[in-house]
């Protein structure tokens, strides 16, 4: 069935009856997902090979599957694959980060930054097979009339981190690049008025030389409060 908006529609809940999964089969699983996703890793070098279509097309469904405030789904993820405009947005990305590096951050931004060994250039743009931009739609357009969609960046960014586990559950290298502004995207890609650029997800495999920054991930007992 094809989504339809629902302004105003009357609510008809459906039965709810997900397998139970025993307390054994659920410790092991949240087990492995945890050293699982300990492994992931921001790459900035990607290997140019080719990568299945459907594994990033079945990545950004799992993404589509994110709760969103009143189940608007105010997310498009655009699939780029097209070299010239790859090399567009890398253009127009790389001269956004120029102005940034050269002083629009700040030296409190840039001083947090420097760990992580990032600057104005943008190869993964190019490198990486697949672009997946992620734009929020600040509202839905139904012919003339004009609907809010609400907590639409908090919707976008569990998509989004959704997007990236399953990413990287499928084998994958993605990249989370977010150049500000990121007006030229819309530009880029056509998009219409009602969207705007989220982030610029770059999607492949690693380079067989990648690297990448020496991290310490804070212990669970530094980030959970118990009450």
């Amino acid at each position: 069935m094809a989504w339809a908006p629902i302004h105003d529609q009357p609510y008809t809940p459906v039965p709810y009856r997900p397998v139970r999964v025993s307390a054994e089969d659920s410790l092991r699983t949240a087990a492995a997902l945890r050293a699982k996703m300990d492994q992931r890793r921001t790459v900035r070098a990607f290997s140019s090979e080719p990568v299945p279509e459907q594994v990033v097309l079945d990545a950004i469904a799992v993404a589509a599957t994110a709760p969103s405030g009143a189940h608007q789904q105010p997310w498009t993820f655009v699939l780029v694959t097209d070299p010239e405009v790859r090399a567009r947005i890398r253009e127009a990305a790389e001269e956004e980060e120029r102005i940034s590096y050269e002083g629009r951050l700040g030296d409190q931004w840039l001083s947090a930054l420097r760990p992580l060994g990032t600057d104005m250039h943008k190869p993964h743009l190019t490198d990486a097979p697949y672009l997946i931009v992620v734009f929020e739609q600040r509202y839905y357009l139904d012919g003339d009339e004009q609907h809010k969609h609400y907590y639409v960046d908090e919707s976008v960014g569990i998509a989004v981190g959704m997007l990236l586990t399953a990413l990287h559950l499928s084998g994958l290298a993605a990249l989370t690049h977010t150049p500000s502004p990121m007006r030229f995207l819309s530009e880029v890609l056509g998009r219409p008025r009602n969207e705007k650029a989220f982030a610029v997800i770059p999607v492949g495999y690693p380079a067989p030389d990648a690297m990448v920054p020496d991290l310490v991930r804070k212990d669970l007992d530094q980030v959970i409060v118990r009450v």
